[in-house]
């Protein structure tokens, strides 16, 4: 009985017909129960499938035609490998472009975090400015369900910007919310909507209202959501004059 490693280094010699009468039955009977040299054969036949049939047949030199068909399948594998070097190139670069891309973006979004957090640091110092050269602090405690919190306001009469503290109240029940207003001369004008966390202080800085004639104080109340102009409707919470 024959090994596999036989029928493995004669595969080429049965493609071509090279082997005797009993060692291609013996082979043709082994191909039956191996896939793996069924599937060399099969490669081995495809191989030889563009050689030139149409000429008389010769009697080639004894291992003439080994050498020819061996030479064809080593011109193969030295194409592949002529391939494969720059396809591995081009593989390095595209990662390369890729690392690249993906430090960019991180990059990007640093350069993102680092300006977010200059406008929130240009903003704290704007805010503690105003505290400091606030030329008057009002104050007023407020209640809410229970709940005592309190309105305070640093008033920069230079810059004429208020720096307004809302601490301690409740979140605004369903269908309302909390109003800050400025109490005029002339009338009452609307300031900022008051969006209260109860973990911390509510901090805002505002300009002075261009209508309403002089301000004359501040007031807080409690509005209907629906209710986004006009004077207020609400009930008061609390009120501070200068």
């Amino acid at each position: 009985m024959k090994s596999h490693e036989w029928f493995v280094e004669h595969g080429v010699d049965y493609a071509t017909g090279t082997l005797d009468a009993d060692d291609m039955a013996t082979f043709e009977a082994h191909l039956a129960q191996c896939d793996e040299c069924r599937r060399q054969t099969s490669r081995i036949e495809a191989e030889l499938a563009w050689l030139p049939m149409g000429l008389a047949p010769a009697t080639p030199r004894p291992g003439l035609r080994r050498r020819i068909i061996q030479h064809v399948l080593e011109g193969k594998s030295r194409r592949l490998q002529r391939w494969i070097a720059p396809a591995a190139l081009a593989a390095s670069l595209l990662l390369a472009v890729g690392a690249w891309y993906a430090g960019n973006a991180r990059a990007r979004g640093l350069e993102d975090q680092l300006a977010g957090q200059q406008a929130r640091m240009a903003a704290l110092q704007d805010t503690l400015s105003i505290m400091r050269q606030a030329g008057r602090v009002l104050q007023t405690s407020v209640e809410v369900g229970g709940q005592r919190g309190g309105l305070v306001i640093f008033a920069d009469e230079v810059t004429h910007r208020w720096n307004v503290v809302i601490h301690g109240l409740p979140p605004a029940p369903p269908g309302a919310r909390y109003q800050f207003w400025f109490i005029c001369a002339d009338s009452m004008v609307r300031g900022a909507e008051v969006e209260v966390d109860p973990g911390r202080p509510m901090m805002f800085t505002t300009e002075m209202p261009e209508t309403g004639g002089e301000v004359m104080g501040a007031a807080l109340t409690m509005e209907p959501v629906v209710d986004t102009a006009g004077p207020p409707r609400g009930k008061k919470l609390a009120h501070l004059m200068l």
